[in-house]
């Protein structure tokens, strides 16, 4: 009997071992040409190679055919990597923006309590040496690696402010900055708690933790936790943020890849803050990630009502691993699957053919269920419980946002910005962040230096238009149909300040948005803009709701048979 069990298990194996080798004398062999091809090509191609930019150039091309989250970082790469994980980098801690009608480097937005603003740098300031290097004409990339360094490192920064001829100059010293995991909290109409979680780096969850107690200890009666836009991070602070409202011992997500011993639970670990708070989770495209681990974790359990949008579909995780040379790889090692079995992942990564990518349509996705019976599905994202789409965003708010970035109309350049930046200039001091709006008067002077620059941008009606005529021109249709073309060419017409009123309370409120966060930095940004934000009503008007809120989550009644 132990012959032929010993016989049965030497069937089995022979083809996986079979299998293993076919596989790796494909791995030889193929690394052996790629290494003979380059050894060829250094000795005998026309002009001199330079093997890191021509090896690299490979490098990224085979990892660009797997997926866009498998990422080489060279030696003098590694700190932006180190930056991605952790949050933490040493410069000055604002965000720099080119120019487009200036053609140089400006500050855009200092983050509260960091260098930058601490040595008086302050919106629409001009960048113009670092160090004594002269940084006009240089990229915003350029200029920003010079900003970095070593943190405790002093540099001299010479700066110009709109409006002024003197230059300024500030000695700035770097220091270790670290973006705001939360930039706002606070208590909103209704006694309704409002957490603006924007990304999960280290210490993310006790951060979170931390606003949540201090508004619960002021009588909160639910909780709006804000994760449109985030792009995720950290799987355990992820975890550890579900952990505050579901009991210990829970399975929030679970890694699944091609090494068993690698494969991962994540399960509650504390026990909880609050089980019983209402609790919103607010969601959009730009939800990712650690953030749809914590959406859909929540939804699984029934512990939290997700509105929103659809969000952005990973369900891929990543590791880092050292390579030689001091280099690193970010590469993706396995699936993330949520508490109902469902992974989220919306596209499917194709290696054939130097990779290509096929979205997963909703009419494959398979069915789960929430511990109370609810549909749930997986592929293409977490699908909100309530929908609620945000207002769109006028192409005219677009385009004065973004500028000219083709340079073919240089007065029109950075208009709004220009206006903000002498808005700023011109007043020392504004109302509370909550409330602020700029006036009729101020948005009519807004509306007329657009009108003087001669700003003008593509209108999406006037293209589609065109469209048509082509295709009704192409077909024999548009001789008979010209009048009415016609007509509505007229009604089509370009008019700048025709649109500048219809889009007027869209675009006062981006006015008004980026000057609070001048003077209140980006806690007051996102407090602001709370004051137009449709789904945030959406989610107040829920939660003041219990009726509507328990009925959304209530178990799903089976008919009896």
């Amino acid at each position: 009997m132990k012959k032929l069990i010993a016989y049965l298990l030497l069937l089995v194996s022979c083809p996986v071992a079979a299998q293993n080798q076919d596989h790796n004398l494909e791995v030889a062999k193929n690394l052996e040409v790629f290494n003979t091809i380059y050894k060829q090509l250094d000795l005998l191609y026309v002009d001199t190679l330079d093997a890191a930019e021509v090896v690299g150039n490979g490098i990224d091309a085979m990892l660009n055919s797997l997926d866009p989250y498998t990422v080489y970082y060279p030696e003098d790469k590694t700190k932006d990597l180190r930056t991605m994980i952790t949050g933490k980098y040493a410069g000055i801690g604002a965000i720099i923006k080119y120019n487009q009608r200036l053609k140089t480097v400006v500050i855009e937005e200092p983050y509260a309590g960091m260098p930058a603003a601490e040595a008086g740098l302050r919106k629409g300031d001009i960048i113009l040496s670092i160090d004594g290097e002269q940084m006009n004409g240089k990229t915003t990339e350029y200029v920003s690696d010079r900003l970095k360094g070593d943190p405790g490192t002093t540099f001299e920064l010479r700066a110009r402010r709109p409006g002024e001829k003197k230059e300024m100059s500030f000695r700035v010293t770097r220091r270790a900055i670290q973006l705001p995991a939360v930039p706002y909290y606070g208590i909103q109409q209704g006694g309704i708690g409002y957490i603006n979680l924007n990304q999960f780096t280290e210490n993310s969850a006790r951060t979170v933790r931390n606003a949540f107690i201090e508004m619960r200890q002021k009588g909160i009666k639910g909780l709006v936790l804000d994760l449109r836009n985030n792009g995720g991070g950290s799987e355990p602070e992820a975890v550890d943020i579900v952990n505050l409202f579901v009991p210990k011992g829970k399975l929030v997500v679970s890694n699944r890849g091609k090494l068993t011993r690698a494969n991962r639970d994540y399960r509650t670990t504390l026990e909880p803050v609050d089980t019983l708070m209402p609790l919103v989770v607010l969601v959009n495209g730009g939800t990712a990630s650690a953030s749809e681990i914590t959406s859909g974790a929540l939804q699984d359990m029934d512990r939290a009502v997700v509105m929103g949008t659809r969000t952005y579909g990973k369900g891929l995780v990543q590791m880092t691993t050292d390579l030689p040379y001091n280099g690193r790889m970010k590469l993706t090692t396995s699936k993330y699957y949520i508490p109902s079995g469902r992974c989220i992942q919306a596209v499917n990564y194709k290696h054939a053919n130097g990779g290509y990518t096929e979205h997963v349509p909703d009419s494959l996705t398979r069915l789960f269920h929430t511990a109370n019976g609810r549909e749930v599905r997986d592929g293409g994202g977490i699908k909100p419980d309530v929908e609620v789409k945000a207002d769109t965003i006028p192409n005219i708010a677009v385009a004065l946002t973004n500028g000219d970035p083709y340079g073919i109309l240089r007065d029109s350049m950075e208009v709004l910005h220009d206006f903000e930046v002498a808005y700023i200039a011109s007043h020392p001091s504004i109302g509370p962040a909550a409330s602020f709006e700029i006036s009729d008067a101020d948005y009519e002077e807004f509306k007329q230096k657009v009108l003087e620059s001669g700003f003008s941008y593509d209108r999406e009606s006037e293209k589609y238009l065109k469209n048509i005529v082509k295709l009704a021109k192409f077909e024999g249709y548009y001789d008979v149909a010209k009048p009415e073309f016609d007509a509505l060419e007229k009604k089509l017409t370009h008019n700048v300040a025709r649109d500048l009123d219809y889009n007027k309370a869209v675009i006062k409120q981006i006015l008004s948005n980026d000057i609070v966060t001048a003077y209140y930095f980006q806690g007051g940004g996102v407090q602001n803009s709370l004051r137009a934000d449709k789904q945030m009503k959406a989610a107040l008007q829920l939660l003041g709701n219990p009726d509507e809120y328990r009925r959304i989550l209530s178990p799903v009644k089976t008919a009896k048979k």
